[in-house]
């Protein structure tokens, strides 16, 4: 096992940059006010409420975990953003209505403060909307160093020492990896040539990355997820992580699953429909970009289930997944799975279930544990792909060759372990030797 590594110790402000100022991020950056403000909980966060074991369960020692690792406080923050439209952050928490009224007057003057850069944006991706508060350019390279100049820019006018950023954007049509993905100067030269293969989400990675500033994708777009992006995180030191923040109904079969998987029950089919009425879902109302979701989607159960090894158990289940766009339905997502199963002497079952979900306040705890563990990344000299942050996304990114861990619970142990290993402390694999000393 490698050496933990010496953490630096937090000091001075974090800036959190956030491409998407829809009803994710206003979500988020309102919920941590208010939080600030003691007028709330931070339910959800592993960062701020999650503890971890350390040592024998007889040593009752278990820290929270932001006395245990040294996360920024949430008190340290800045906020920072870019979006398509110019509304500052109080005028897009209202319109996206997930917060009540109340709640957002507590914060108004706060939400006020906070005005949108302009955004890199290409119809060609999202097709569904389009916005005026954008960015212009010669070229597509033109357009990534002027993120690379607000950035800058936003460290010396908020005082602030050091930046991560997470993606709340859109999710864009479905690209496959071409060959401008495939190395840095391939992807450099197809920056200056402004490539139609490059998306605007990848533009926003490659800045953060040439500016030091850590990354996390919260969409299933390519964003950072390919070898060009990889190399140009390990050249400059930066963690990355993605993608595709885990919430609904994904959250619920990394779940289940899981269970099945343990008590080898057999799986005939999984049907999963959901509908939607935000941003989110008016964007995945196309084809394309709804191509994104459902490659992230369907990796799930194969991951899981191993079919390989199970084949009698999970080689022939049928995994449907759609998503309607249902206005009146708003930000509060209704996900509903049937499910086929099978048990001893292959006697069928079925399972139903009907998710009422918040998708955005389900979210808003993901992004602020996305960006307080990537500062702590970056400060224990972590770079590249960041599979100890798996617990957050549908789809984590992995080392080349390398499947990616879909189980959440499997995740959570990396993830803690991961905590542990920082700490220099005793990993906890719950054999159990203890007791046979």
């Amino acid at each position: 096992m490698k050496k933990p590594p010496a953490v630096r110790p937090v000091a001075g402000r974090l800036g959190i940059l956030l491409p998407g100022l829809g009803a994710v991020a206003t979500t988020f950056i309102a919920g941590v006010e208010l939080v600030r403000r003691g007028l709330a909980e931070p339910v959800g966060s592993l960062t701020q409420m999650g503890t971890v074991r350390v040592g024998k369960r007889t040593d009752a020692t278990s820290p929270r975990i932001a006395d245990f690792v040294p996360v920024a406080a949430l008190a340290s923050v800045e906020f920072g953003a870019w979006d398509i439209f110019p509304d500052n952050a109080y005028a897009a928490a209202t319109k996206a209505g997930v917060l009540s009224k109340e709640h957002l007057s507590l914060v108004k003057d706060f939400l006020e403060g906070i005005v949108p850069m302009k955004a890199v944006f290409d119809p060609g991706y999202v097709k569904r909307i389009n916005g005026t508060n954008v960015k212009t350019g010669t070229s597509k390279m033109h357009l990534a160093e002027q993120l690379m100049e607000d950035i800058t820019r936003f460290k010396a006018e908020r005082g602030v020492d050091r930046c991560v950023a997470v993606w709340c954007g859109s999710t864009e049509t479905w690209r496959a990896p071409t060959a401008v993905h495939e190395t840095l100067e391939a992807f450099e030269q197809g920056l200056r040539d402004s490539s139609d293969d490059i998306a605007p989400s990848a533009i926003y990675a490659y800045a953060c990355l040439r500016s030091g500033v850590p990354y996390a994708n919260g969409a299933p777009n390519l964003s950072v997820d390919f070898p060009a992006l990889h190399e140009l995180a390990r050249r400059n030191a930066v963690p990355i992580a993605g993608k595709d923040f885990k919430t609904g109904q994904t959250l619920m079969k990394t779940i289940l699953a899981p269970g099945f998987k343990a008590r080898l029950l057999g799986l005939d089919g999984w049907y999963s429909t959901n509908i939607l009425g935000n941003r989110d879902g008016e964007v995945l109302d196309d084809q394309e970009s709804f191509k994104s979701k459902e490659v992230s989607k369907l990796g799930v159960l194969e991951h899981i289930f191993q079919p390989h090894l199970y084949p009698k158990l999970y080689g022939h289940y049928s995994h449907v997944v759609r998503i309607n766009y249902y206005p009146p339905r708003g930000d509060n997502k209704e996900g509903w799975d049937n499910i086929d199963i099978f048990g001893w002497l292959n006697y069928p079952m079925q399972i139903k279930i009907d998710f009422l979900c918040r998708d955005s306040i389900l979210a808003a705890p993901i992004v602020l544990d996305l960006a307080l563990f990537l500062d702590l990344s970056q400060r224990a000299g972590m770079s590249g792909v960041q599979e100890w942050l798996s617990f957050y996304f549908k789809s984590p990114m992995t080392a080349p060759g390398l499947y990616p861990e879909h189980d959440l619970f499997i995740q959570l142990m990396k993830l803690k372990n991961t905590l542990r290993w920082m700490r220099g402390v005793e990993l906890i694999t719950h054999l159990g030797l203890e007791y046979y000393d």
